[in-house]
Parts: structure tokens; C-alpha cells; sequence
């Protein structure tokens, strides 16, 4: 699973081009953005009119706009009180969760969310002078029986030098700034780490 998520900026035109490009490339695109509302339903709109799949769009931690842009997955901050009953009043929803400790991917798992981004793998530059996660802490959350995707400091080389058991990567920047030829050799690197 490949999921591109969206700089943290107001997101325009060019944005919509460049994940319409790559969409081929992708399973998901996570939608995170300090735009307003309005602004940003326009925005969604506008991609799915530029043929961008709505079954590919995922909405960070926004109900309003899951609702309003008739989507159906939203993706919540580690620990977001919302979780659990929003999971049980939409199970038609996919429910996705960032986490960055054991304690919240067992969470995740016993609230029967279908993935969880593991975050940070790999030192990175979003998260400056933060260590990333140890390998004892990779090895621990991996036992879990849930989807687990590798966030934070993910590229080409990097990638090579994943712990076994990830179930998929997310990122930002290489999403971002990657063309559809760089983005076919990552997959195939994927390919190998699978």
C-alpha cells in the first residue's frame, strides 16, 4: 500500500496535476491541510473532477468535510478522542490512525481500525532532531494483527533497509517531489522488500 500524503500548505492547482499524474502510483492520497473548510471542499471537488478516484481520497481528521465531499476514509491523530465512536457509528468508513507506540497500535487494533501509519522509521527531516523509532520498538508493534504502514524518511534507499512485516509506506515529501518514472522504481523496490 502506497499512500502520498499532502504537504502541510495551501493546496492549488498544480497540486491537483501532480496527484493526478502520479494516481496510477498510489492507493491512497491523505488529505492534510491548515486550509479552511470551504477552501478545502472546493479543493476536493476540484480533484474529483479531474478524475482524481474518490475511493482513493483520504481526509486527515476533518468529519466535516469526510461528510460534506461524500468521501469515505478519514484518518485520525494518534490518541483522538473521536476514534472509538466514530468507528461505531460509521462502519462503512474506512478508519485509519497514526501511532507511534505499541500501546496505540494495540488500541488501534482492538477498535478494529483498518490501518495504522507507524511513524518515524527512518530519521527525517519533518521531525528534526527527533530519533526514530528503535528496532526493538518496530519488532513489538509488528506482531500486531493490523495493516501497519511505514511513515517517516522513506525513499528509494531507505526503503531497502525497512524491517520486515510493513504492510505499506506513507510520506510527504517523496510523493511530493517524485515523477511517475521514480515512483515505478520504487515500486519495484517494494516489490523485492515484499
Amino acid at each position: 500500500m502506497f499512500i502520498a500524503i499532502t504537504p502541510y500548505k495551501v493546496l492549488n492547482e498544480h497540486d491537483i496535476e501532480h496527484y493526478r499524474r502520479i494516481e496510477q502510483d498510489i492507493d491512497f492520497l491523505m488529505i492534510r491541510t491548515p486550509m479552511e473548510v470551504e477552501l478545502l471542499v472546493e479543493w476536493i471537488e476540484q480533484l474529483k473532477l479531474n478524475y482524481f478516484p474518490i475511493n482513493k481520497i483520504i481526509i486527515h481528521s476533518d468529519i466535516d468535510v469526510l461528510e460534506r465531499c461524500e468521501l469515505w476514509a478519514i484518518h485520525f491523530k494518534e490518541q483522538d478522542a473521536r476514534i472509538a465512536q466514530f468507528k461505531q457509528d460509521n462502519p462503512n468508513v474506512q478508519v485509519s490512525a497514526s501511532t507511534h507506540y505499541e500501546t496505540s497500535v494495540g488500541e488501534a487494533q482492538s477498535l478494529g481500525l483498518d490501518f495504522v501509519l507507524f511513524s518515524h522509521i527512518f530519521e527525517t527531516g519533518s521531525k528534526p532532531g527527533q530519533p526514530p523509532r528503535t528496532d526493538q520498538e518496530i519488532s513489538s508493534v509488528l506482531k500486531y494483527d493490523i495493516p501497519i504502514i511505514a511513515l517517516g524518511g522513506i525513499n528509494s534507499k531507505t526503503l531497502k533497509h525497512l524491517p520486515q512485516g510493513f504492510s505499506g509506506i506513507a510520506g510527504i515529501s517523496i510523493f511530493d517531489k517524485a515523477h511517475e518514472d521514480e515512483l515505478s522504481a520504487l515500486k519495484e523496490v517494494w516489490q523485492d522488500y515484499v
